[in-house]
């Protein structure tokens, strides 16, 4: 047993009180060691000459600060490929039930937190968390994943509604309180919300799909509802976004894994001008909210993705940190924004099932190729379940390890 499967065991092995922020002497050796190290590391940057308490590393790193040294945390950190995840879910038989009861929630965000020391600790939930909100209902099975009742009539559009949080998610806004109260000052606190395109293929769909042959037909033939269903979720999930912000998120990182099917001219049209609404909107109301942006294979859309005036850009493993970069600033300075804009990634996930000798050559490369300023250190997509815990410990601490030139 490897020593942060240890640590979950050790968690769990407390029953009831599993799902109350554990004391710092409950975990193993291994933890204490990782946390009391990034404990040290960041207190010392912790506070200005003034004595003010810094942002934490990842926000400032997304705002494009100097920083002294790069932060990483992992899409999907917390779930499968966790031991202590995996038992939790015996007890917690649904998805819905570990990610709407706000203890099991705060319990699940916190685990990859107290193994690897992310520098980030993100809420743990699911893009369609906020669909019954909006009067779309939906259930999670297991093996299948989401499953909605098909959207493809003006009088289904009609059914939806714009969302109150507080009363349609008010578990998010628990979760979230609870983890900005026990995280410390350094670990920034990350909430997430899909983007109406995605959220659309679900709605239309019906289910998950490799074609996306239903939300196309739509587009070509009735593209009057398909945007109706987009407006309709662009305004919701801005609210749902804004909730999180006022709960404590720090950071907001919006997901349009599925717009990656679609041609250029078809994300100008139906993918980037509802993200802009959300991304606008939350620059309006919270100016300091650092925002990113990912889609999956997204290689052809790097630019667009910029010119959505995210302040970072999530690419996945199939782009070169180097080119991608370029592509970054050269998008953001094709739709007249400042700055080069900051990038977040990009290690293929499948690194992880490789040697650490090649996953620190890997990683390291990428670290290189990013620079010292703007990049949040992250996979290219979500930690894959089967994913040993050691390999995802060891590059976290790989990460954290690395120094630029003149970082101390």
């Amino acid at each position: 047993m490897n020593l942060s499967t240890a640590a979950c065991l050790l968690a769990l092995a407390t029953g009831a009180s599993a799902f109350a922020p554990q004391p710092l002497s409950s975990r193993t050796a291994a933890t204490t060691a990782n946390m009391a190290a990034s404990t040290a590391e960041d207190t010392e940057t912790k506070s200005s000459s003034k004595g003010a308490t810094k942002d934490p590393l990842l926000i400032r790193a997304a705002r494009g600060e100097k920083t002294e040294r790069t932060p990483v945390w992992m899409m999907r950190q917390a779930g499968r490929h966790m031991q202590c995840y995996r038992d939790l879910c015996k007890e917690h038989k649904t998805f819905r039930e570990r990610s709407e009861i706000p203890e099991v929630a705060v319990e699940v965000s916190l685990q990859p937190w107290r193994a690897y020391s992310t520098d980030g600790c993100i809420l743990f939930s699911d893009i369609l968390t906020p669909l019954p909100g909006m009067g779309v209902e939906f259930d999670i099975d297991e093996k299948v994943g989401p499953v909605v009742e098909p959207m493809r009539t003006w009088d289904d559009v009609k059914k939806m509604h714009l969302i109150d949080p507080s009363t349609a998610a008010p578990f998010t806004g628990e979760a979230l309180r609870t983890l900005r109260k026990e995280l410390p000052d350094e670990t920034a606190l990350l909430g997430f919300v899909g983007c109406p395109y995605t959220l659309a293929t679900y709605l239309v769909e019906g289910k998950t799909s490799k074609e996306y042959l239903e939300i196309k037909k739509m587009a070509f033939t009735e593209p009057d509802l398909l945007h109706a269903i987009l407006k309709n979720l662009a305004e919701s999930i801005t609210e749902y976004a804004l909730f999180q912000i006022e709960a404590g998120a720090q950071l907001i990182q919006i997901f349009d894994s599925w717009a990656g099917h679609l041609s250029a001219r078809d994300y100008d049209t139906f993918a980037a001008p509802y993200q802009k609404m959300i991304l606008d909107k939350i620059k309006e109301k919270h100016p300091e909210i650092p925002t990113v942006v990912y889609i999956k294979h997204s290689g052809a859309l790097i630019e667009r993705m910029a010119g959505t005036g995210a302040d970072v850009v999530s690419l996945d493993w199939t782009v070169d940190m180097a080119e991608g970069r370029e592509r970054i600033a050269a998008g953001r300075a094709k739709a007249g924004l400042k700055g080069p804009g900051g990038v977040q990634g990009n290690l293929d996930p499948g690194l992880l099932f490789g040697s650490q000798e090649t996953i620190k050559e890997r990683a390291e490369e990428i670290l290189k190729k990013a620079g010292p300023t703007g990049h949040v250190m992250n996979l290219g997509h979500g930690i894959e379940a089967a994913t040993s815990e050691e390999n995802a410990n060891f590059f976290i601490q790989t990460v954290r390890n690395f120094r630029h030139e003149g970082q101390e």
